[in-house]
């Protein structure tokens, strides 16, 4: 080819490409394809799915009634709102936002109008049942929000409906479920059926477990003699139950005070707060033995270390048995005058000597606090002699010079036995 040819040819490609004529390797990328090869590269670009199928999808669009979700197919598909949570009277724009990526059923891939059919509630409803079930199996506690109040109990959102019937609510009755709406709880599957789509929940159960478990570490950490502080949770005839903080423990009434227990309830109220001595723990009952005069000063051993043997003491009768009567010398202590130690004179019967509520003097003639046992004499009192610290100051005057009691001054009480003014008469 001549220098000139070669000049002409070069000249025309040059024109060719500024009027806009293809050059000949762009013809052949626009035309690589063609128009059946471009509409299966098209085709294949698409995700394939079935109904039944769970798709991946981008929300493009919320509406009041529906959601757009964009999941990569020839058209986008729409949730309607009863698709979208299993909440009732729900806005879309309260579940979802344009721009969260979501899971949805496909429930149709075509319906009348052409539309692919999607389910945001169904998706999550087969992703829950399959976690439920696994927790189910390991006997694990699930967790959700209670949504609605429905006749027999409540429904708590756990990714599906699940119902939690009233009487499994708490440990107790609960007779107004309304304050627990909008509250999160946990727990336990007590009922299970797919095919009725039923999931029946248990929180007492789940508290029950976790009471049980703290009960356990409970039992293990406390000790017999461990004083410990308490709050009196309820009254019974035979004592009363204190919350130690991790569980119960009960105080007989034989443990409740150093004196005479009528009913428990007159010693201590609901609410009361108390320090409790452990006396026992029974780890395969689960049982705490406590006590709380253990925690008080015990008034046998105050009586015991400021009273001796010879004193003199004054009471009140508060008993009457056949061989004797019992004399209260203090609060808390009681003795026992025999039969033999009434009187100076031999004696039938105590009641011809004393009556229930009558005050005396009396002496202590055996004294032991390791048994809990006084033995006092109306008889031995009537002799005289030394007086207990506590009636010393207040009847000094009937003091002689070596310490010894000898009574008022003659004439200024009867002589005991009821005689004094008929002998006076008799004068």
């Amino acid at each position: 080819m001549t220098e000139e040819m070669a000049s002409e040819s070069a000249s025309e490609r040059e024109l060719g490409s500024e009027h806009g004529a293809p050059a000949a390797s762009d013809a052949i990328v626009l035309d690589d394809l063609g128009e059946q090869g471009l509409e299966e590269a098209i085709a294949k670009s698409l995700v394939e799915f079935d109904e039944g199928d769970i798709v991946s999808g981008l929300v493009v669009k919320v509406d009041k009634d529906e959601v757009l979700l964009d999941i990569g197919y020839k058209s986008e598909g729409v949730i309607p709102l009863r698709e979208l949570s299993i909440r009732k009277d729900v806005s879309p724009a309260d579940v979802v936002s344009v721009g969260d990526r979501i899971d949805a059923l496909v429930l149709q891939k075509e319906d009348r109008e052409g539309r692919l059919v999607l389910s945001k509630k169904r998706a999550q409803f087969e992703k829950a049942w399959k976690e439920i079930e696994a927790i189910k199996a390991r006997d694990g506690v699930v967790r959700g929000e209670v949504i609605e109040v429905v006749k027999g109990g409540l429904i708590v959102d756990i990714g599906l409906r699940g119902f939690l019937p009233a009487s499994h609510v708490d440990l107790r009755r609960v007779r107004d479920l309304a304050p627990f709406v909008g509250q999160d709880i946990e727990a336990k599957i007590i009922e299970l059926d797919r095919g009725r789509n039923n999931v029946v929940l248990s929180r007492r159960a789940y508290l029950e477990e976790n009471q049980r478990d703290q009960r356990e570490r409970f039992l293990t950490s406390i000790r017999p003699g461990e004083v410990r502080k308490g709050v009196v949770s309820s009254i019974v005839h035979f004592g009363v139950f204190v919350d130690l903080g991790g569980m119960d423990g009960l105080v007989h009434v034989s443990e409740l005070s150093w004196n005479h227990v009528d009913h428990p309830s007159s010693v201590v109220s609901v609410g009361d707060e108390v320090q409790v001595l452990v006396l026992e723990v029974d780890q395969e009952h689960e049982r705490i033995s406590l006590s709380l005069k253990a925690t008080q000063r015990d008034p046998w051993q105050e009586f015991a270390s400021a009273h001796k043997i010879g004193e003199l003491v004054y009471g009140r009768v508060t008993k009457i048995v056949p061989f004797g009567c019992f004399v209260q010398v203090a609060p808390g202590i009681e003795g026992l005058v025999h039969i033999s130690e009434m009187a100076l004179h031999h004696v039938d019967l105590p009641e011809q000597v004393v009556s229930v509520g009558e005050e005396l003097w009396v002496k202590i003639i055996d004294l032991d606090p390791g048994r809990r046992r006084i033995s006092l004499s109306i008889r031995q009192a009537l002799e005289g002699g030394e007086l207990a610290p506590e009636y010393r100051e207040a009847f000094a005057e009937y003091y002689d010079d070596e310490g010894n009691y000898i009574g008022p001054p003659q004439g200024e009480e009867g002589t005991g036995d009821g005689t004094g003014d008929d002998d006076s008469a008799d004068a």
